[in-house]
Formats: structure tokens, sequence, C-alpha cells
């Protein structure tokens, strides 16, 4: 029987700026606290109440632009006028030692991840009920002007229009119902048969427990 540990899972959830992916991530967060938050780094100045670190890694263009072209990225994108990206040492060291993590990064992220990691990427897409609504709840959060609220509506279609390529599509209508699919797609990605085989070769063998 191999030994070998089971690697992480990467859940990558999407959405339109203002459709709730932040919300549902942090509830997930809230419930499953061993599942690691991807902080990525990006060139966009703090919003209030926003912490280095904590929500984002915040470098200069300069900076970010160096460790592009050295490799240190698992995936980067420009998002908004802004770039944003994830370490690779985190992702790397993450799927070795078995540890989830979980990313709130846009399709474009998602697809470098995929197309780097196929076999332990699970791609949520966050859908708002209508686009109606979805400005309304950019304009009820009141951290933007109306043209940059324009502009996100606009960029929110041509996201919207890569939805084949995710996994699971989610409607956040209801966050509580939102919320409960969520989870239900990870805790079923958990139960994989790829994830799950050495519990049951260990079964099959006779052996008294995993060897890790």
């Amino acid at each position: 029987m191999s030994s070998e540990r089971p690697r992480g899972l990467l859940l990558v959830v999407s959405s339109p700026s203002g459709a709730g992916k932040t919300t549902l991530c942090n509830r997930l967060r809230a419930e499953f606290p061993k599942i690691g938050f991807s902080v990525s780094y990006t060139t966009r100045k703090p919003r209030p109440g926003e912490t280095d670190g904590v929500e984002y890694h915040f470098v200069s263009r300069e900076r970010f632009q160096e460790m592009a072209a050295a490799d240190e990225f698992a995936e980067y994108a420009m998002v908004h006028g802004n770039m944003y990206g994830t370490a690779a040492r985190q992702v790397s060291d993450a799927l070795a030692e078995g540890r989830d993590l979980l990313f709130d990064i846009d399709f474009q992220g998602g697809r470098q991840l995929r197309n780097r990691f196929p076999n332990e990427v699970v791609l949520v897409f966050i859908l708002p009920p209508s686009l109606r609504e979805l400005e309304r709840r950019l304009r009820r959060r009141a951290t933007d002007a109306d043209d940059v609220i324009a502009q996100r509506l606009k960029v929110a279609r041509s996201e919207l229009a890569h939805y084949p390529e995710y996994d699971y599509l989610i409607v956040n209508d209801a966050l509580d119902t939102a919320y409960d699919a969520l989870r239900a797609v990870y805790v079923a990605a958990l139960h994989r048969q790829q994830r799950q085989a050495a519990v049951a070769q260990t079964l099959i063998e006779g052996q008294e427990e995993l060897p890790w």
C-alpha cells in the first residue's frame, strides 16, 4: 500500500464584485477552521479596516512585477486595474502537507490553478440573482463612486460569460441557502475517491491504522 498522504484540496470561489463571495467564504472558514485561506498579494491600496497580511499582502507594482518575473506566483492576474497573485510556495506546501486552501479569486486565477493543479482544484462560481440586485448591493456597500460601480457592472457581464469553466454555480439569492450549497460542495469534495482511496486500501490490506 502507498503511504503517501492525500494531497490538499484547492477550493476556488469566484464571483462578480458584490455577489457575496467574501461573506460566503468567511462563513465557510468559520465553520471549518482547518481550511486555510490563501492571502493574495495585490497592488491595490488597502480599504478601511483592512490589514496587511490578513485580507491581502499589499505590495507596490514594482515588487509585484519582480515576484512575477521570478515565477513566485501560482497564479496572478490584472483585476479592475490592479494586480493580484497567489504565492506558489504557499500552494505547494499546503498540497504536500495535505492541507486545504480556500481562494477568493477571479476566473483568470482559477483557470491558472486548474491548469497547474488539475486534480486538486474545485471551482465554484457565485452568481447574483440579477444584475439589478448586483447594482443594489454595490451601492449599499458605499465604497465606490458611481463611475466605479458602472465599470464593475460592465466587468461583471464579461466575468459571467466564464461560467462554463466552473464545476459548480451557486446563486446567492438567500445567503443561508447559498452557504448550504457551498458547504455541500466542500464536504463532498473532501470525500472524492482519490482523496479517500488510501483509507479503503488500508481496510482491504487489514492494516490497523493509516501510516500518517
